[in-house]
This record gives structure tokens, C-alpha cells and sequence, in this order.
């Protein structure tokens, strides 16, 4: 930031002289306005006034760029007031090669910032929630992680592991903090380490990637998070734009290692503007709370009524039920209910959560973390669009290999955190592209099958559309599977079975008939458990009544796993699927 002075010069009306019979004439004083301290903006270039820069958050109110924020104006913004008490604060800073200057450097730093190194650690409360708060300050040699920095995110990691407290790390740096070499070097793997044994006692971590998050911090501590978050624009990535386009030889794109780039490539969870980013954090804290059981229900919701509309039992009255390839039909039909539309309906306080964290984001897969009547669950669905061009953009529903691997590390998380699963299936089937089986279809939908047979929170897989070959098991190995009256589950499409079996696609009504794909003959099979009523067809004017069963059952099969241990459950589902 360059801060300037603007000084204001204000005339006033002079009086009337005065003749010498007068009083003699005082000396006249001159006024001006108060200071107004300005900024200039790195990439509109104009001139800002600093007060409203700060009242917003230090974005810039013209072109939105996103100023660095210092640790204590960073520690303002989102801990509550007068919570914040700093931990380890009296390391000093060694000179472990004997670094020419270095301390003289470290020194100047330390009169010029009022900080006497580049991460500050503590313990305070976000909303109410407590947790370990620690900043990474760029003007301290740009944030560069030397030992001590690497020592005190890992005794803040340690102390937050004793206490049982989440932590919540703003990264800002440009690396390795070249003076120190190799013990430098040597504070990737440490910080590393005691991320993982904070993880492993079950414990919250989310990084906060602000501009730049680069080098050893990205390569370590920065990418470990549970969620990680990051803001607008904020430069993410290993190497720096200049090596990078100094190895290769050309420039790079637009928007490279920019953290829009890095949510598309599956690395973020999520982009939070400034100004929201305190009650994000919150209800991420609040949604992490330790909880024993699946029903935590809020009380006051113990008297809801989970009926259908009179509606809705007029027109379920009266329908027929539909013949095989007429389920067929009406389970592709675009109109048809989604997954959103019973999230949207069922959850409160959805947040969608991004990213395999290997390759890409597969919006064909939507998942993330809500209450169901207060209680935290974990939910994912297959989404084919709302329309052509968002049907085109999630590929129709037909999952990618990093939306399976979504899919199943947002499970991994749920069971880390005690959270339910529950799933909303509706796919055609797995993509059967080139990029697909170069980049591992059949691993993906396998690991999935592999890990979800042993995951120790209760499962429950909705089978909303259509349920395609594999491609649709890979979200289905659950506790209970439950299927709507007129969606269908099938080894493969009618079409293609029989023209695998009969050398004839035309027979796919027949093959639809013989094949028992409808949620009637699946529960005889005792493939499915439940069978959901559509009132007449998942429409619109279905929704509410639909998601009014979906939720009130949802409620009934998760107190019937509350008092059941992680083993048992994990067994159960084994012997569902062992009896096939």
C-alpha cells in the first residue's frame, strides 16, 4: 500500500476591516480540513480513501482488488473482540548457517513491522466457537518460512492437539526463507507431521489462502486443511509464476495459479469474499463440534409433521402405475426432481465443498456439509442439470474419476467427524471418455466401492433418477439404499443390454421388462429397502411432499444408528451387500 496525505484548503469570508478607532485587528488564522489519508490501488491505479478501504474490509471499493492485511488488522477482522492471546511469542530468531547479515536483516524487519517474525499464533473465539488462530504476515521477508515460524505453527498444532481446539491458519508467504537453508527446508516435513497428528486425534484444520500462498508453505502445512479456503484472486501455487514461465520457455495464461484457477483444478474447497469470511468460519466451527450419536435433532422440531400435501394425496390417488419403460422414460426426463432440489429443500445452512485435491472440481458431483434439524451430515449427489446449458456443464450427470474421488473424500471426512452420509444418486452412468480412463474411471469408482464398505458413520444412498451400472453403485454402498417409486437401477441401460444380449438396441422396452430395474421389483430382490412415493411424479409441485417423507424417514433411520459403534455399522453394511 502507498499512503499519501491530501490536505484540504478552506475559505472562509474574511469580515469587514476594521478602522484603527476599532479594536486592533487580530491576527487572522488560517484553517484547514482534517487529514484525509489515501491508497492507491495496485491495479486500478486510483486514489482511495484509506478510512473507507479499511471499513471495507481493505478491498479496494472501485475495482474490488484485495489488499494485504496485516496480522493485527487480520486478527480484528475475524476474531472476537479482546479473545485473541497470542502463544510463543518470545522465540527468537537464530542464524543456524551464520548467514552473513541476516540478523541485521531480521533486525530491520522486526523495527520496521513491530513484529518479530512472520507468523503470529493464539487461541481466541470466532462467534462464540473457540479455536487456534494463526497469521502469516507478508511484510515480514514476505512471509518466508524460517524456524521459527515452522516452530511456532507446530507448537500452536501440538497445544491445539492437547486441548482438543480446531485451527485456523491465514497463509501468506513466498516460500522457504532462502538464510536458512536446509533448516528451513526442514520445517515442511515438521509442520507437516504435526498436522497429521492433530488430524488423527479427529480434530479441525482449515487454511486460509491469501495472496501469495506459494513454495514450501503450499508444498506443506497449506494444503493439508480439512476445508481450505481462499480468497478472490489470491495467487496460489508451488513454484512462482516466474520460474515457471522461465522453465517452460512461454507466458502464462490469465488467471494461472489465481485461486479461481485452483477451485477449478480441485485444490479449494471454497472462495469466501472478505467480508464473509468471519461467518464462514463460524459456522464451519459450529458445524465441527464434537457430538456422540446421528440424531442430535433440535427439540424444537420434534412435533413436525412429515405428511403430504392434500394435493399431492388427490393426485397420488389417482395415478396408475407405470410400466417398466415408462419408469425408463420418466426417470431421464430434464424435469425431473434433482438432487439440489431436495438438498435446497431437506437441509439448512448447505455449504458446498470443492475438489478432489488431484486434478479437478467435477461439478457432476455436488457435496458438501449441512443440518438435517441440527444434526451435521455430510450429503453429495449426482446433479444432471436444471437445463441444456447446465446439463452440458455437469457432462449430464455422468461422473468423471475426480468426482468419485470427491465423492469419497468428503466421505473420509464425514468419518473423521462423526457425520452421517447421505447420498442422492441419479446418473446414467460413470463417463465413458478418453480423459476419463486416462485419468483412472475404473480406480475411482473402485476405491469408492472399497472405502465406503468400511467407513464407520452410518450411509444412507437415495436412488433418485436413474441408477447406472457402476457408475451409480459407486455411490450406493450404503446401510440402507432407498429408491423413488419411478426411478430405475439397472446393470446397464436397457438399450445397451439388449443389444449386447439380442444383437438388436430396438428391444430395449422388452429388455427394460426382463431386466428388473424398477424400485418394486429391486425391493423383492431386497436390493433396495425403502420405496419413496412420488405423489404422481417428482415435480415441482411434488417437492415439498417428497422431501417432507425424505426427511422425516431420514430422521427414523439415523436414531435407529445412534447408539451403534463405528464397527458395527461398517459390519452391517458388509452383510448387506455380502448376501448378494
Amino acid at each position: 500500500m502507498f499512503f499519501n496525505k491530501k490536505y484540504i484548503k478552506v475559505n472562509h469570508n474574511e469580515e469587514p476591516e476594521k478602522t484603527q478607532a476599532e479594536e486592533p485587528k487580530q491576527e487572522e488564522v488560517k484553517e484547514t480540513a482534517p487529514v484525509v489519508e489515501t491508497v492507491t490501488c495496485k491495479i486500478c491505479k486510483k486514489e482511495l480513501d484509506k478510512q473507507r478501504v479499511i471499513k471495507n474490509k481493505y478491498v479496494c471499493y472501485e475495482c474490488g482488488y484485495y489488499f494485504r492485511v496485516r496480522t493485527k488488522n487480520r486478527i480484528r477482522m475475524v476474531a472476537d473482540a479482546g479473545t485473541f492471546e497470542t502463544w510463543d511469542n518470545d522465540l527468537k530468531t537464530g542464524n543456524p548457517l551464520n548467514f552473513p547479515e541476516y540478523e541485521e536483516k531480521v533486525a530491520a524487519t522486526q523495527e520496521k513491522t513491530g513484529l518479530n517474525e512472520g507468523v503470529t499464533m493464539g487461541s481466541c473465539t470466532i462467534n462464540g466457537e473457540k479455536t487456534v488462530l494463526g497469521v502469516i504476515d507478508a511484510r515480514f521477508m514476505m512471509g518466508s518460512m524460517g524456524h521459527v515460524v515452522g516452530e511456532r505453527i507446530t507448537r500452536a498444532m501440538e497445544k491445539a492437539t492437547e486441548q482438543k481446539l480446531p485451527v485456523i491458519l491465514f497463509c501468506c508467504s513466498g516460500g522457504a526463507r532462502m538464510q536458512e537453508g536446509i533448516i528451513s527446508l526442514m520445517q515442511m516435513a515438521k509442520t507437516s507431521a504435526a498436522v497429521k497428528r492433530h488430524s488423527d486425534a479427529g480434530l479441525l484444520y482449515i487454511p486460509v489462502l491469501t495472496d501469495p500462498t506459494t513454495g514450501g508453505v503450499t508444498a506443506s502445512f497449506a494444503m493439508l486443511g480439512d476445508i481450505i479456503l481462499a480468497e478472490p484472486g489470491a495467487l496460489i501455487g508451488f513454484a512462482g509464476p516466474r520460474v515457471i514461465e522461465q522453465t517452460i520457455g512461454e507466458k502464462l495464461p490469465d488467471g494461472f495459479q489465481r485461486a479461481e484457477f485452483q477451485l477449478k483444478h480441485g485444490f479449494v474447497d471454497a472462495i469466501v469474499e472478505r467480508d464473509e469470511l468471519k461467518d464462514t468460519l463460524g459456522k464451519i466451527l459450529r458445524l465441527h463440534r464434537p457430538t456422540e450419536g446421528y440424531a442430535n435433532f433440535d427439540p424444537a422440531h420434534d412435533d413436525d409433521r412429515y405428511e403430504p400435501t392434500e394435493l399431492m394425496r388427490e393426485r397420488n390417488t389417482f395415478s396408475r402405475p407405470l410400466e417398466p419403460w415408462d419408469k425408463v422414460m420418466a426417470a431421464r426426463q430434464m424435469k425431473r426432481l434433482a438432487s439440489v432440489d431436495y438438498m435446497g429443500q431437506i437441509f439448512d445452512e448447505f455449504m458446498e465443498l470443492h475438489g478432489d485435491r488431484y486434478f479437478r472440481d467435477d461439478p457432476a458431483i455436488v457435496g458438501g456439509i449441512a443440518y438435517l434439524d441440527g444434526q451435521p451430515v455430510t450429503v453429495i449427489g449426482v446433479h444432471k442439470g436444471k437445463d441444456l446449458k447446465d446439463c452440458k456443464e455437469r457432462n449430464f450427470g455422468m461422473p468423471s474419476p475426480e468426482g468419485y474421488r470427491k465423492a469419497i473424500r468428503l466421505m473420509k471426512q464425514a468419518e473423521k467427524f462423526n457425520r452421517p452420509i447421505i447420498t442422492f444418486v441419479n446418473t446414467s452412468g460413470a463417463y465413458p471418455g478418453k480423459e476419463a480412463e486416462e485419468n483412472g474411471q475404473g480406480e475411482a469408482i473402485a476405491r469408492n466401492l472399497y472405502e465406503m464398505s468400511g467407513i464407520q458413520v452410518p450411509i444412507l444412498c437415495l436412488m433418485i433418477g436413474e441408477g447406472g451400472s457402476g457408475g451409480a453403485l459407486a455411490l450406493a454402498v450404503g446401510n440402507e439404499v432407498w429408491m423413488m417409486e419411478n426411478a430405475t437401477y439397472s446393470i446397464l441401460s436397457p438399450e445397451g443390454f439388449a443389444s449386447i444380449l439380442w444383437k438388436d438396441g430396438k428391444r430395449a422396452k422388452e429388455a427394460a421388462t426382463v431386466m428388473k430395474i424398477t424400485a418394486q421389483d429391486l425391493k423383492e430382490l431386497s436390493v433396495v429397502d425403502k420405496v419413496i412415493p412420488e405423489y404422481g411424479g417428482a415435480d415441482d409441485d411434488a417437492l415439498t411432499s417428497i422431501a417432507a417423507w425424505m426427511k422425516g424417514n431420514m430422521k427414523e433411520f439415523l436414531r435407529a444408528q445412534n447408539d451403534k459403534s463405528g464397527k458395527q455399522l461398517a459390519q452391517e453394511r458388509y452383510d448387506r451387500f455380502r448376501k448378494f
